[in-house]
C-alpha cells in the first residue's frame, strides 16, 4: 500500500482533507472517519489519521473528485462547530503509529489511559529550565567498561563500535561510547583553544566589510516574525499564527516519509531535548545567515561544527552554557568569526522559538534535507534530527514560547567566552594608534621638507657666489705673484709660482695643489710631485704644459737651468736625486 500525499484545512465548521490519489480507480474507494479517527482506501493508496479534534458522521459531510488533478477532497464536520484544530500541518504525527510485527511488543506501557493523563497534566505544568542538582557519589568498583548514552534523548548507545569509521568524519569525539560527559567537555574545550586563531579574529574584527554584509541578510522568519508582532491582540492568535508558516511540497514529501513513534522521557531527558534543539537552531542560524540562504558543499559542515550537541554529543545544564559554547565555537571554525554574527543567530532562534513549533519544524527540516545529501553528515540525522522532526510535531507550542522566554533571559558577553578577546581587541586597538601616529609623523615631515628647499637653494647659491669671490681673489694675487716674479733679483737665482699653471689645468686633476719654488729645499720633491709620480703619462703631459706656459726673464743659460729645473720637478725628480 502506497501512503498519498495529502493536507488539512479548516473552517469554523468543517475538516477539509484533501488526498492526492492519481493512479487510482475513482469507481473504487472507501472513507470511513468516527471520532479522531480517519480512514481512506483507494487501491492502491491507503491512508489512516489520528485527528487533533472529533468529527461526527450528520448527513453535511460532502465529497468531491478533480480528475485533471486527480484529488479527493472530504469535508467532514466538527462535533463541535467553532472548535480549532491544532496541528493539522503536523503531518507525521497526524499519521497513525505503525504497530509492531513481533508477538510481544518491545515495550509495553501499562495503565495507558492513567499514564496519559498524568502526562498531561505534567505537561500542563510549568517547566523549569534549571537542571536538578545531585551530590557527588563515587562510582562502584563493579561498574567497569559502562556504555555512555547520546543520541536523542540520550536514547542511543554502542553505535560507534559498529560504524567508527563512518562517524569519525562526523564528530570529533573519539570512542564516544566510553567517554563521559564530563570529560567530553574536557576535551571539547581543549580543542577549541587549540583552534582559536587570534589574528583570524583581529582580521574579521577589524576587515568587517563581508560581515556587515552577510549581517544585512534577512531569512523567510524575520517577515514572518514581523507579521505575528503585528497581529498581536487580535483574536484566534494561535491560528494566526500556525497560518504563518506553511510547507513546500517536498517538506511534506519529507513529513509522510517519517514513522510516527512516541518517546519515553523522563523529566531529565525532556530537558535535554530542548537544550540540544536549542543549540541545533544556532547552528542552522548562524548557516543562513553567512550563506544568506544559499546551501553549499560547507553547509553541513558548519551546522554540525558549530553544535556541540552534534559533534560532541554535549549535554547542558543550563541555556548559558549552550551560548558560551556556540559563541566559542563561531570563533574558532567557520569562515567568517565575528561576535555580532553569534549575536545574530541568537537574536534569530529566539524568533524562531516564539513563531511556535510550525517554525522550529521547518528548520528541522532543512537541517534533515542537509544532512541526508551528504555522504558522511547523513548519520546524524538518525541520530538526533528525524528524531526531533517527530518529537516537536508533538510538543505544545507553550513550552516552546517557555524556551524562547527562557533564552532571552540569558546573556552573552566576549570576556564570557574564556577567549580573552577584549585583551586581544586593546592591544589591537594601541598598535593601531601608534601606526597612525606614525603615519602622521611622516605626512607632517613631508610637508615641512618641500618648504625648506628654497632656503638650502639660497644658501648653496650663496655658498657658490662666495667660492667664486674666493677663486678670483686667488687668481688676482697670482697673476702679482708672477708679474713680481718676472723681476726678482738674478743673484737669488730663478723662482715661480707653479700653482697657478696647475690651477687652469683643463683636466681638473690635481686642482689647488702647489709647487714648491726653485728656492725650496732641493732634497724633497714637492707634494704634488709625489701624488703625480704612479701616473708617467699624466706627468709628462702636466709638464709639456708647464713648459709652455711657464715664461722666465733670464738669459738663457739661466733659463736653461730653470727649464731643467722644472722639468725635474715635474718628473718627480730633482737635479740632486739624479745625482
Amino acid at each position: 500500500m502506497l501512503t498519498p500525499a495529502f493536507d488539512l484545512s479548516q473552517d469554523p465548521a468543517f475538516l477539509t482533507v484533501a488526498i492526492r490519489v492519481p493512479y487510482a480507480r475513482v469507481s473504487e474507494f472507501d472513507v470511513y472517519f468516527e471520532g479522531v479517527d480517519f480512514r481512506f482506501y483507494a487501491k492502491p493508496y491507503f491512508l489512516r489519521l489520528t485527528l487533533p479534534g472529533r468529527v461526527v458522521e450528520n448527513g453535511s459531510e460532502q465529497g468531491s473528485y478533480d480528475a485533471d488533478k486527480g484529488i479527493f477532497t472530504i469535508r467532514l464536520p466538527k462535533e463541535t462547530p467553532g472548535q480549532h484544530f491544532e496541528g493539522l500541518n503536523m503531518l507525521t504525527a497526524l499519521l497513525a503509529p505503525r504497530k509492531s510485527r513481533t508477538a510481544k511488543p518491545l515495550v509495553e506501557e501499562i495503565g495507558a489511559s492513567e499514564v496519559s493523563e498524568e502526562r498531561v497534566e505534567e505537561e500542563d505544568e510549568e517547566f523549569d529550565w534549571e537542571i536538578e542538582q545531585s551530590p557527588y557519589e563515587e562510582a562502584s568498583e563493579s561498574a567497569l567498561n559502562p556504555q555512555y548514552h547520546y543520541g536523542f534523548g540520550n536514547l542511543r548507545s554502542g553505535v560507534f563500535q559498529r560504524l567508527q569509521d563512518e562517524l569519525s568524519d562526523v564528530i570529533d569525539i573519539k570512542d564516544p561510547d566510553f567517554t563521559p560527559a564530563a570529560e567530553r567537555r574536557q576535551k571539547r574545550l581543549a580543542a577549541e583553544l587549540a583552534k582559536f586563531d587570534p589574528d583570524h579574529y583581529l582580521a574579521d574584527f577589524f576587515e568587517d566589510e563581508a560581515v556587515e554584509q552577510v549581517l544585512k541578510y534577512n531569512p523567510w522568519w524575520t517577515d514572518t516574525y514581523t507579521e505575528m508582532m503585528a497581529s498581536l491582540g487580535k483574536s484566534q492568535e494561535q491560528e494566526n499564527h500556525a497560518a504563518l508558516v506553511s510547507f513546500s511540497e517536498e517538506e511534506k514529501y519529507q513529513l509522510r516519509k517519517f514513522v510516527n513513534k512516541s518517546y519515553l522521557l523522563d523529566k531529565r531527558a525532556h530537558r535535554q531535548v530542548y537544550y540540544g534543539l536549542i543549540d541545533i537552531l544556532l547552528a542552522y542560524c548562524y548557516e543562513t545567515c553567512v550563506t544568506e540562504g544559499e546551501r553549499n558543499v560547507e553547509s553541513a559542515w558548519n551546522i554540525r561544527k558549530l553544535s556541540s550537541t552534534l559533534c560532541w554529543f554535549e549535554t547542558w545544564t543550563n541555556v548559558h552554557e549552550i551560548l558560551v559554547s556556540f559563541g566559542r565555537r563561531v570563533l574558532c571554525y567557520p569562515l567568517y568569526r565575528h561576535f555580532k554574527l553569534v549575536m545574530k543567530a541568537y537574536r534569530d532562534t529566539i524568533k524562531i522559538l516564539q513563531l511556535g513549533k510550525s517554525a522550529v519544524l521547518k528548520c528541522l527540516l532543512d537541517v534533515h534535507k542537509i544532512f541526508q545529501e551528504n555522504d558522511p553528515a547523513y548519520i546524524l540525522n538518525d541520530l538526533y534530527i528525524s528524531d526531533y522532526c517527530v518529537w516537536i510535531q508533538k510538543t505544545k507550542s507553550s513550552k516552546l514560547a517557555a524556551l524562547a522566554e527562557a533564552l532571552k533571559e540569558a546573556s552573552l558577553t566576549k570576556a564570557q567566552l574564556g577567549l580573552e578577546l577584549e585583551e586581544l581587541e586593546a592591544a589591537a586597538f594601541l598598535v593601531q594608534e601608534e601606526e597612525t601616529a606614525l603615519k602622521a609623523a611622516r605626512s607632517i615631515s613631508r610637508q615641512q621638507t618641500p618648504s625648506s628647499s628654497p632656503e638650502a637653494s639660497d644658501s648653496e647659491e650663496s655658498d657658490s657666489t662666495s667660492e667664486s669671490e674666493t677663486e678670483g681673489l686667488d687668481s688676482e694675487q697670482g697673476e702679482l705673484t708672477g708679474s713680481k716674479s718676472e723681476t726678482v733679483d738674478p743673484s737669488r737665482g730663478p723662482s715661480f709660482e707653479a700653482g697657478s699653471a696647475l690651477l687652469i689645468d683643463d683636466s681638473g686633476v690635481c686642482r689647488n695643489s702647489a709647487i714648491g719654488t726653485s728656492g725650496g729645499s732641493p732634497g724633497k720633491p714637492p707634494a704634488s710631485s709625489c701624488a703625480l709620480g704612479g701616473s708617467r703619462p699624466l706627468i709628462e703631459e702636466l709638464g709639456e704644459q708647464l713648459n709652455s706656459t711657464v715664461q722666465v726673464s733670464e738669459p738663457k743659460d739661466s733659463g736653461a737651468g730653470s727649464h731643467s729645473c722644472v722639468q725635474g720637478r715635474v718628473n718627480g725628480q730633482t737635479p740632486s736625486d739624479r745625482l
